[in-house]
């Protein structure tokens, strides 16, 4: 079990943050090469933490019972395939927590970590079509209780409310603008998002203040997964 494998650390090392600074003004293979053990470093202690965070969320929302760290943890490489922007590697460290792994298309709950736009957040981005005609009946025949989902005073007070950033100017077909819902049917995604500092993430309180976060958020996805299967 990851408690027996990590350390028991509750905030990001200095020189992680201090290696993405620097990737971020040298993103190209012959720097990252060059620089590969302390990259390997950096990558040990994002894992770490995202150990260390998995073990206080599994308390909290036991579908995420069966998660191991590393099938939370994104690769640095970036896919520059279909991509305008050809540098190689990400300037952040991402995790996504959710059942089966970040491969997943579930909500979830996500942590990046990126000097000066770090954040924790979750939810479901850009479901496919299904998927998204699925939640949008849900909310339908269930307004009262996501309101009050993305209404409680702790989501608000972290979160402010859902990212609304990806929305229709007009209701979706089958919907009619004056349906009480019709705000939350717009949205393309069902997400929320909290910045947070450099100085929280090489804070001792990192870990309590991600968990907190995340616990905002499960109703949240909890209701969304519900959907996305119904």
């Amino acid at each position: 079990m990851c408690t027996n494998i990590y350390n028991k650390l509750f905030m990001l090392q200095a020189s992680t943050l201090l290696f993405l600074k620097n990737l971020a003004a040298n993103n190209n293979k012959t720097w990252f090469d060059a620089n590969r053990k302390i990259y390997e470093n950096a990558k040990a202690d994002y894992l770490n933490f995202v150990a260390n965070v998995l073990i206080e969320l599994k308390k909290i929302d036991t579908s995420l019972e069966l998660l191991e760290p590393k099938q939370c943890v994104f690769r640095i490489n970036r896919d520059v395939r279909f991509s305008k922007n050809k540098d190689p590697y990400k300037n952040n460290m991402g995790a996504h927590f959710t059942m089966g792994g970040k491969k997943q298309p579930s909500a979830g709950y996500y942590f990046h970590c990126q000097p000066n736009e770090s954040f924790i957040g979750g939810g479901i981005w850009m479901p496919i079509a299904d998927e998204l005609k699925r939640i949008r009946q849900e909310i339908d025949y269930n307004c009262a209780e996501f309101n009050g989902i993305v209404s409680t005073t702790k989501f608000k007070k972290i979160y402010g409310g859902l990212d609304a950033s990806a929305k229709l100017s007009r209701p979706p077909k089958g919907y009619e603008e004056n349906n009480e819902a019709i705000e939350f049917l717009k949205l393309k995604s069902f997400t929320a998002i909290a910045p947070i500092t450099n100085e929280d993430l090489t804070s001792k309180g990192l870990i309590k203040k991600v968990t907190t976060h995340f616990e905002a958020l499960m109703p949240l996805i909890h209701f969304l997964n519900r959907a996305a299967v119904a």
